[in-house]
């Protein structure tokens, strides 16, 4: 069974820079399809950056160019590097994990407890 903990959230000025980290732990981690999403205050979870394996990475468009998601697989852990932060960035990240066969993600996703997120202006 894959568990997430995350860190990393904190509360930053608008163009600075955060890395948020996902430490992975159970046997399938590595193999499996990471992402992270954000929920802000009103709005629905929506996706932000994933990686799925044969597939490489993809990001929201709010977010292209600006963050990126990267894997350590000798750490189990899994990384979105945010640049250029905007108001606008301010949420509840969560990390993401769900099984993967053949590049496809499949079964039930298993989430982080969250980490907030604050840019101001």
């Amino acid at each position: 069974q894959v568990q997430l903990v995350e860190s990393g959230g904190a509360s930053v000025a608008a163009g600075g820079s955060l890395r948020l980290s996902c430490a992975g732990s159970g046997r399938y981690y590595n193999t499996g399809c990471m992402a992270w999403f954000r929920q802000a205050p009103g709005k629905e979870r929506e996706g932000v950056a994933f990686i799925t394996p044969g597939a490489g990475t993809h990001y929201a468009d709010p977010v292209k160019g600006r963050f990126t998601i990267s894997k350590d697989a000798a750490k189990n852990i899994h990384y979105l590097q945010m640049n250029s932060l905007k108001p606008e960035d301010t949420a509840i990240y969560y990390c993401w994990w769900r099984p993967a066969i053949l590049g496809n993600c499949y079964g039930d996703p298993v989430w982080g407890q969250g980490t907030q997120v604050t840019v101001s202006s």
